[in-house]
């Protein structure tokens, strides 16, 4: 019988994870099918009863759903539940396990350009749900300092204040921010700055940023930001969001069929859709 995966997000007809699935479903010879769901907040509960009476194999979650789902599920990841964030289910024996495949999707991504996270100095932009996804695994890898600035400064204090992981985290200014630009090895932009209908902002300024740093967004839409632009010109290294996207549903695929995908034909099968080009 063909098995069924699904996406369920509000809104959801923007996804790339249908084709980018079913394209490794058939690559593989997995009789199995892909299909996003438009599911409002107060339809969530019956959406997942339904998934699970029916058998579904495993599921994405995306916004707004990522939080609300945990008390519907039989049992979290560690990880995740840490994060307080699923995006990701798997039926096992008709119980479904949720797991966060976020944060690790962003370190597998990110080694191609920063091999080993520990002893690294972070500065992480942004502190709504990709970036606590983020802030966790990178803490958890052992990162010697993961500092956040955010708009909201006590919005960075609280996602530092709730690290399960001892490391050292200061919620920086834009002022410290800019003063210590050079100090970073890695700056993970992680806001909506630099998206649509703000394609031409920046975050922050990069006047002060070393060349020896690496630059990530993870935005993948456009593929490369004003902020990714502006740290090209000072020499760094950069890394758009593509690789995150990929790796995060790698993992995924990898949990429902026990087989790690090729990233390379995903990489292939999303800059398509994006209307970009191999890098």
């Amino acid at each position: 019988m063909k098995k069924l995966y699904a996406v369920l997000g509000d809104p959801i007809s923007q996804s790339m994870s249908p084709q980018m699935h079913n394209d490794l479903f058939a690559f593989y010879g997995v009789d199995a099918a892909y299909h996003a769901f438009q599911v409002k907040t107060e339809e969530l509960s019956d959406a997942i009863k339904g998934l699970k009476a029916i058998g579904a194999s495993g599921f994405n979650v995306t916004i707004p759903h990522k939080s609300a789902i945990i008390p519907l599920l039989d049992a979290v990841d560690p990880l995740a539940l840490e994060i307080g964030a699923v995006n990701t289910v798997v039926n096992q024996d008709g119980r479904l396990i949720g797991f966060n495949t976020d944060g690790p999707g962003f370190l597998t991504g990110i080694q191609s350009e920063m091999p080993d996270i520990f002893g690294k100095r972070i500065l992480l932009i942004g502190a709504g749900g990709a970036a606590r996804a983020i802030y966790f695994t990178l803490a958890k890898a052992g990162a010697a300092r993961v500092d956040i600035y955010n708009r909201t400064q006590e919005r960075a204090k609280a996602l530092i204040d709730s690290s399960p992981y001892s490391h050292l985290s200061n919620a920086v200014s834009l002022q410290q921010v800019q003063e210590e630009l050079p100090i970073y090895d890695l700056i993970v932009q992680t806001t909506s700055v630099g998206m649509y209908p703000r394609e031409n902002e920046k975050p922050l300024t990069l006047e002060n940023l070393s060349e020896t740093s690496v630059v990530t967004d993870i935005i993948y839409n456009p593929l490369e930001t004003q902020f990714l632009a502006a740290a090209k010109k000072k020499g760094a290294r950069i890394q758009n969001g593509v690789e995150m996207f990929i790796y995060q549903g790698a993992i995924a695929f990898e949990k429902w069929t026990g087989v790690f995908p090729d990233t390379n034909r995903m990489r292939k099968n999303v800059l398509q859709q994006l209307g970009g080009t191999i890098c």
